[in-house]
């Protein structure tokens, strides 16, 4: 694809509210940020949905369905990814590790993916990590991440697949060699958690190194990193995320306003680099997607 897609995730599960007045909470407010950032240059908007009177992260199927009614009223074109992250997260006991503490999220695979059967979004992100996250521990054996892609596929949605480290990339070969999985997919590389891929340009030309061919594929950074790996991203080939899920400051101790000031300053960086930014239409060409639903 010679033009590049700027994904962009909107509000994510573990930036606070508390942390900036400016993160969207509501249906609402997540779909305009989501329709604000389309404007500004993204092709593709990554959801997740939280509660409208805690702010706190929510698995609810009527506020997933909300967000995507709105964006498709306003924009059919737009590429819509929901999240399946939540509910993989294990918090073990201080006396007995083999007992759950609070924070302990874990719910059997299918109902992780029951919003993207009832709804069926263009794409949806299937991570495929086993990781210490924080003080916890994020869980995707691959048996479950097996069950997970069956509802994808069945519901016909394209899984995008978000890669922490290189052991997930090898699973999700795995998955394409048995049929799992279409090859040669659909792949994010998230660089700058602790424990998993460094945000270094070796890390990810590694990555991409280790891509099937014909691979479409993209790239972020966390925190401070995220623009730094928008630039290295294009350089190598490959396609960029921002927003507030990643990253709540447009430059050293700035918080951005919204979404789209991040979407923006993402395609000026590419832009300034001699890119071109591809509409949500040129993406859907690429991905094999259908004209918006």
């Amino acid at each position: 694809m010679a033009k590049t897609l700027i994904t962009c995730a909107v509000t994510g599960n573990l930036v606070k509210p508390e942390q900036t007045p400016h993160l969207p909470i509501t249906p609402t407010q997540i779909a305009d940020e989501c329709l604000a950032a389309a404007e500004a240059g993204a092709g593709q908007v990554h959801i997740h949905v939280r509660d409208p009177q805690t702010g706190r992260p929510s698995m609810e199927v009527d506020l997933y369905r909300e967000v995507v009614e709105r964006i498709r009223r306003a924009d059919r074109d737009l590429i819509v990814n929901l999240t399946t992250g939540p509910g993989g997260r294990f918090v073990p006991g201080e006396d007995d590790p083999k007992l759950y503490a609070p924070g302990t999220t874990l719910l059997p695979p299918e109902k992780r993916v029951e919003h993207i059967a009832l709804i069926k979004p263009d794409v949806c992100s299937l991570d495929l990590n086993t990781m210490n996250s924080g003080p916890d521990v994020v869980i995707n054996t691959p048996k479950n991440v097996r069950r997970m892609a069956k509802v994808i596929r069945e519901a016909g949605v394209k899984p995008e697949l978000e890669i922490f480290d290189s052991g997930d990339i090898h699973l999700a070969l795995d998955m394409i060699a048995d049929g799992s999985l279409e090859g040669p997919a659909m792949w994010t590389f998230v660089l700058g958690v602790k424990y998993g891929f460094a945000p270094t340009p070796q890390t990810l030309m590694y990555a991409r190194d280790l891509l099937p061919r014909g691979a479409f594929w993209s790239a972020f950074g966390i925190g401070r990193s995220e623009f730094p790996m928008v630039a290295q991203a294009w350089l190598l080939g490959g396609h960029v995320r921002v927003g507030m899920e990643d990253n709540i400051y447009l430059e050293r101790g700035v918080l951005a306003e919204s979404n789209a000031q991040l979407v923006a300053k993402a395609r000026d960086i590419i832009q300034s680099l001699g890119g071109e930014v591809a509409s949500a239409r040129e993406a859907r060409a690429t991905l094999g997607l259908p004209e918006g639903r």
